[in-house]
């Protein structure tokens, strides 16, 4: 396992592939490795930001450097090139509360790409099918950001996956089912009790 040191070693040596590699390795985000290989340093800012506040070691000195780089690479549409990529990178800058232009546009961008039914598309044109997958990362990622939660259909996307989700196949499933862990609970209201005049 990487150390803070380790992984801001790696990065002043822009081992972007060699950081992805060995932090995403043993997480359930491994489904999508696919798409955050398509970019690395993105990828590997994103889940060292991740990893190091884990670690409650938010004030090593790479975290700047690693936020930095992030905003730097957003692109002119608020997103990271894709649907995936986007959500691990909104994640990562939301952590010890982060809030800010950078990602409201992200959020927004999730929510331009979201489908009617509740899901997301793999690639980042909104007329393309939606993908299970990439929606579960999505879901796994933001699920408990009250940011994502006002941004997106929250419940239209927690309906298609309680809907489906006896039809996902096992690494949908693992994704959805570890991000269900973190979904918020709903708040419920109780009617005031009414007088009993017996």
């Amino acid at each position: 396992m990487l150390t803070s040191r380790k992984i801001e070693k790696l990065w002043d040596d822009r081992q972007y592939t060699r950081i992805l590699d060995e932090l995403i390795s043993p997480r359930v985000e491994s489904v999508a490795k696919p798409e955050l290989d398509q970019a690395p340093a993105a990828s590997a800012a994103a889940l060292a930001l991740i990893r190091l506040d884990e670690l409650h070691q938010a004030h090593a000195p790479a975290c700047p450097k690693l936020i930095r780089a992030l905003v730097a690479l957003q692109e002119a549409d608020g997103g990271w090139g894709d649907v995936a990529l986007t959500a691990l990178c909104l994640r990562a800058l939301s952590l010890q509360n982060g809030h800010g232009l950078t990602i409201d546009r992200g959020m927004a961008y999730l929510a331009n790409l979201q489908q009617p039914a509740g899901i997301w598309p793999r690639i980042p044109i909104r007329r393309m099918p939606a993908d299970a997958l990439i929606s579960a990362f999505v879901l796994f990622q933001l699920i408990d950001n009250p940011s994502f939660q006002n941004a997106v259909d929250f419940s239209s996307a927690l309906s298609w996956f309680e809907s489906h989700r006896w039809t996902l196949d096992d690494s949908v499933k693992a994704l959805w089912d570890h991000a269900r862990l973190r979904t918020p609970a709903p708040v419920t209201t109780r009617a005031p009790a009414e007088p009993s005049w017996s």
